[in-house]
């Protein structure tokens, strides 16, 4: 099996553990974040935010950290590109936070603006000579996660410890907020600020995640695997559980199949993603139809 190759030689091991260590970190916080995510419907920023990344590689590739080939011009990028995903998901925050923008709105200026300014400081920044390629922004847009450095992997755990405690600090107010936003308000809980941690956080394991395996999995990893545990259980610890495990599931699973039949690392963890949400949904169907029958045959029995 070429999954126990990769792990018995050193070299290979050597490739693949980082990835997964980083994966494992990431995943796990995502997973979290993903519940408040479908809780809240903002399934779309993540859409938003990742794709708003091209405006901090256009800002990256102009001041010339492309063209510079060495790991501080690549943490330097990592943080031009994650600072401009922050203020990205602030700004739709507070714009959709507004009666005369929709959220969803919001998000969609956001991101063709993000995107457009990306692209045409990618063509300045090729015209002056200081992109030699297409491969460094590439790389950060669709991923390597064979490509992992151990010191990219540790600033993965880094950001993902960070968006855990921030999470475990503000929990109770958070959840209050995501469960019903009109009476956490009323109770006194800041709606404004609440959205607003969340959306930090929210861009901090997006361009973290788009780094490891790109935008497509940055997205799935924030909805399905809260969507899949919200479809099994309705208690909230039971709920996080659910999705931290599912998130590591498809995680593991993804990474074997696609050594073994050797496909892409992160479409092949989506669709393991995507097919624990089928089999939920499936779950799902099948314990309410046998509580719609059990409930039908006690109606029967007291008539």
């Amino acid at each position: 099996m070429r999954t126990i190759d990769w792990l018995a030689d050193p070299a290979l091991r050597s490739l693949l553990l980082p990835g997964l260590l980083a994966g494992v970190a990431i995943f796990t916080a995502g997973s979290v974040l993903s519940v408040f995510v479908v809780l809240k419907r903002l399934s779309f920023v993540g859409q938003g935010v990742s794709h708003s990344a091209f405006g901090g590689i256009g800002i990256a590739a102009v001041l010339g950290l492309f063209a510079a080939h060495s790991p501080s011009t690549g943490v330097l990028t990592l943080a031009i590109v994650l600072a401009f995903c922050v203020i990205s998901a602030v700004g739709m925050a507070l714009v959709g936070d507004r009666r005369a923008v929709r959220e969803d709105t919001a998000i969609g200026v956001f991101l063709v603006a993000s995107m457009s300014l990306g692209a045409v400081l990618l063509a300045v920044a090729s015209r002056h000579g200081r992109l030699p390629g297409a491969v460094a922004y590439e790389s950060i847009l669709f991923g390597q996660i064979l490509g992992i450095s151990a010191a990219e992997a540790w600033v993965a755990a880094g950001a993902t410890s960070v968006a855990i405690v921030a999470i475990w600090w503000i929990r109770r107010p958070l959840l209050f907020w995501a469960f019903d936003e009109s009476a956490a308000v009323a109770s006194g809980v800041p709606g404004r600020r609440s959205r607003l941690v969340l959306m930090s956080l929210l861009a901090l394991l997006i361009v973290i995640a788009m780094k490891l395996v790109g935008v497509i999995l940055a997205t799935a990893v924030l909805v399905l695997p809260g969507a899949t545990a919200l479809k099994l259980s309705r208690r909230l610890s039971r709920v996080i559980a659910v999705s931290i495990a599912s998130s590591l599931v498809s995680l593991l699973l993804g990474v074997a199949v696609s050594l073994e039949a050797d496909l892409p690392p992160g479409a092949t963890i989506v669709l393991v993603m995507t097919g624990q949400f089928a089999l939920a949904i499936g779950i799902n169907a099948l314990v309410g139809r046998a509580a719609r029958g059990g409930r039908d045959e006690l109606l029967s029995a007291g008539a």
